[in-house]
Parts: C-alpha cells; structure tokens; sequence
C-alpha cells in the first residue's frame, strides 16, 4: 500500500481533528492573558508598560522559536514537537497560576510563548503528510478556524472563572487542559502514513533555512502573515479589552461579548477564504490586499470618530480586525506552493513568524506610547484614556505600510521566479498568447 492510499483515509482525519485540538487548546493559552489584563495591573502592580512586557516576552519567545521549530519539524517529525509543546504550556500556566512578582510570571510566559510556537507549525506541517493537495487550503482555512474557538474558551469560560474563583485557580485550570492537549498528541497523533515515516536523510538546519528563505514566495508568505494577522493579535493578546473598557467606556461584560466576534468572524470567513484561495490561486496577494484595506480603513474611522466610538461601528472594526485572522493564512498556502516538500515546515516557521514579529513591536511601542503620554499629563493622570490609546493604536499604521511594502516587492520577485519556470497567472498567459498573436 502507498502513502496515496492513506491520503484522505478515514485515519488521516483523526489525526487532523487530534492535531487541530491540540491547537485550540494552544491558543486558549495564549489569549488567555489578554483577558486578564486588567486582574494583571492589580496583581503585579503594573504599568503599562510593564503590562504589555508580559504580550512581548510570549510574543519574543513563539517568534524567535518559530524557525528552529520549523527545522525540527522537518527533521525529527510533527507529533514529537505537538507533545513537548503541551508540556511546556502546562508548566508555564502553572508558574504563572503561582506567580506574585512581575519575574515569575515573565518566566510563566516565557514557557507558554515556548509550547505554544511548537504546536502550529507542527499541525501545518502534518497536511501535506496525510491529505491531498485539493484539500489542503479549505484544512488550512479550517485549522486556523478551529483554533479561534481557543480564544472563545479564554473569552468566556476563562474570563467567568478568573471572577469567581480568583487568579490562582483560574491559571490551575489552564494547566490542566494543556494535559489534554498532551494526552491527545500522544495517544492519536502520527506523523504521516507507516510508509511515509522511513526517517528522510539528515539535512543541516543552515540548508533547509537557505532553501526557504531564497524562494520569493516564502518571503511573500512572511509578509503577508506580517500585515494580515498583526492587529488581530495586538488587539486579543494585550490592547483590545483595555482599549474597549478604559478607552471606549465599554463594560467588562460588553467587551468580552465583543471579542467573541473574532471567533463568529473566523467560523464565517475561513471557508469563504478557503474555497476562494482554491479555486483562485493566482488571486492570493489581492485577496489579502483588500483584508488589510479593510482594516487600515476602519481604524482609521474609529481613531478620528469624535468621542467614544458607537457600538455599530466598534462592530464594524472588529469584523474587520478578525478577517484578518482567516486572511493570514493565506500565507501558509504560498509556503506550500512555492517550496519543495522537504522545507515545507521551515518554511512555515518563518512565514509564521511574520504576524508574531509585527505585534510584538505594536504590543510594547503602544504602552510605550500610553505611558509616555501619562507622564507628559503630570502626576496623577489617568493611563488609560480614549485620547492617549488614539495616539497610541495610531502606531498600527506605521507598520502597516512597512508590511504592505514588503508584500509588493516580494510578489513582483515571485512572480518573475514564476515566469522563469514557465508558471504564469492567467492574466500573464492571456498578455503572452496575445503577444504571440500580434508578433
């Protein structure tokens, strides 16, 4: 029996649904500080500042681990890195369930940032592995899909036991469903077909890094993650329930409802998203491009809207804001297509590393910029206000228009990488065919 026999068998599919668990129980993780930012400030006595260090610590770590992980997976197999990944997040939240000091709860995070850059990876990296390649972007769109609902379990049933039951027992809880996320890799993960599985020939972390980052469509899937996906994680994983509740004058309860549309959002965008990078290939780059209009426009709207913004329009933004989410997978789909299949996971580590990089700097400059702002009003200002998070979220621009940048440089190369091999979008084969006709 070949590996094209267990393409799409009813196994390959119990492995997909115990990978994409794992991932969703990951994310659950990782948007679950956001969340408690406020129980955060009071609990570490924190600054602003001092607050988004904890986004950037976890947001350095799964950053700066995305590359290494991405050559591990390639060398050493998916379903070793899903396991280790749950362990680590495991004993981050149960450090940070004990922490009472700004430094031990940096170290939980820095843990939960470690297990969490090794789960992603290692579930695109086992598509290829056990499904056809027709299949793949609709199980790309629906693996980020399901993960969202991770940060649906961080929004309510988090969010509902950090009111009644405290810090401590609310991080204990996390712990334990990362224990799931382990028992789940161990027990049903594998890294591809038996046939598939006979180890590959070593190949040295500096060659596979050279042979995905030369391809232009790596570098275009970087900078499309990059823009796509940054202001989604700076709004969930820090800024976004501050910006609504102290800036915007929104309730807990209203705000936590409000970012639950991210989660509505990826369930309806994600196959939309899906179906149109299927069947659409050569429209990926344009597709993005509208998303990041979308939500460069939007915020623009709020930050100039005079007074708090009205509830219509903070719906608006966040639809916004969410699509982005489905859209930077999208990068993910250019990793596959462009680079042989030997590299496909470093690939995806350092298009991954894309959105991560972008919200870090977003993460820390905005409470830079709060508390900058703070300190200019003079002794007992407020930190957070709606004009100091105006001037503060305005950063997002600035890097929007790096990532956009980026983003068109990189698809000219890659397209004129297409054309030496003889790929060409339709519209390229229409100009050529007409060139034909009239020479």
């Amino acid at each position: 029996m070949t590996k094209a026999d267990h393409l799409d068998s009813a196994k390959s599919w119990l492995v997909w649904i115990a990978s994409v668990c794992a991932y969703l129980i990951a994310v659950t993780q990782r948007t679950s500080f956001g969340v408690a930012g406020l129980e955060a400030t009071d609990r570490f006595n924190a600054s602003a500042s001092i607050l988004a260090t904890f986004s950037v610590v976890q947001l350095v770590v799964y950053a700066g681990l995305q590359i290494p992980v991405g050559i591990l997976v390639d060398r050493w197999g998916p379903r070793a890195m899903i396991t280790g990944g749950a362990a680590l997040m495991m004993i981050g939240q149960l450090l940070l369930a004990m922490a009472d000091s700004v430094g031990s709860g940096l170290v939980g995070r820095f843990f939960v940032g470690a297990g969490d850059a090794m789960t992603f990876v290692s579930v695109m990296r086992l598509l290829p592995n056990w499904f056809s390649g027709h299949r793949i972007p609709m199980l790309t769109q629906a693996t980020g899909m399901v993960g969202q609902l991770g940060q649906l379990l961080s929004l309510i049933p988090f969010v509902t036991l950090l009111h009644l039951w405290s810090w401590t027992p609310a991080f204990l809880s996390l712990a334990a469903f990362s224990v799931l996320g382990l028992v789940l890799a161990l027990a049903l993960v594998r890294n591809g077909p038996r046939v598939a599985e006979v180890p590959a020939v070593p190949t040295r972390a500096r060659t596979l890094l050279s042979v995905a980052w030369k391809e232009p469509g790596t570098r275009l899937g970087f900078w499309t993650h990059f823009t796509t996906q940054f202001t989604a994680n700076v709004f969930l994983l820090t800024w976004g329930y501050p910006f609504l509740v102290s800036g915007q004058g929104i309730s807990p309860a209203t705000a936590s409802g409000l970012l639950s549309i991210f989660v509505v959002v990826a369930l309806v965008a994600a196959p939309i998203l899906g179906a149109a990078v299927a069947r659409h290939p050569h429209r990926r780059s344009a597709i993005a491009f509208n998303v990041i209009g979308m939500i460069a426009l939007m915020w623009l709207v709020v930050i100039l809207w005079p007074g708090p913004a009205p509830m219509w329009l903070l719906i608006i933004l966040i639809v916004c804001i969410a699509t982005g989410g489905p859209a930077s997978m999208i990068a993910f789909d250019f990793v596959r297509t462009f680079n042989p299949s030997h590299v496909i996971g470093t690939g995806t580590g350092i298009v991954n590393v894309g959105g991560f990089l972008a919200a870090l700097v977003t993460v820390y400059v905005v409470g830079w910029l709060l508390d900058v702002q703070q300190r200019a009003a003079g002794p007992g200002a407020e930190l957070y206000t709606l004009d100091s998070f105006r001037w503060a979220l305005s950063f997002q621009f600035v890097v929007i228009a790096g990532g956009v940048i980026g983003m068109v440089i990189t698809r000219n190369k890659a397209r004129r990488a297409m054309a030496l091999r003889g790929e060409y979008p339709p519209q390229a084969e229409r100009r050529k065919a007409r060139d034909i006709q009239e020479s």
